[in-house]
């Protein structure tokens, strides 16, 4: 390694506290809907959170998946961003993926089922 990328790795480098103020949490997709007002494809979805509630997100993931799919799945969401209205929608948490190939997001989640609003360690 050089220099240059010893001292971007150092830049990018976290500390054990940054990661814990980021509340990652688990949970369910109760309700999902098109989101009529987006300027591009997305849902309005209703996470159950588990003790943290029932929160609104909207999320463009319309590639992959469709409002009927979506509920039920568990999925991954930051939880402690301010809320932020997003076409029409006060989106209050953040639900969270991974873009593939041609950049349409692919939702992050768990592979069995836990609590709802469980937190990522």
């Amino acid at each position: 390694m050089t220099d240059s990328t010893n001292k971007a790795d150092a830049a990018n480098t976290i500390e054990w506290q940054d990661f814990e103020k980021i509340e990652l949490r688990v949970g369910t997709v109760v309700a999902a809907r098109v989101n009529e007002k987006a300027k591009k494809p997305a849902y309005v979805l209703e996470v159950d959170l588990g003790e943290l509630g029932v929160k609104t997100s909207s999320a463009q993931v319309t590639v992959h998946y469709t409002p009927e799919g979506l509920v039920g799945r568990q999925v991954l969401c930051v939880c402690n961003f301010a809320p932020k209205r997003i076409a029409g929608v006060v989106s209050e948490v953040l639900v969270t993926g991974f873009a593939d190939a041609a950049g349409a997001i692919v939702l992050a989640g768990v592979d069995r089922a836990v609590p709802n609003g469980a937190r990522l360690h």
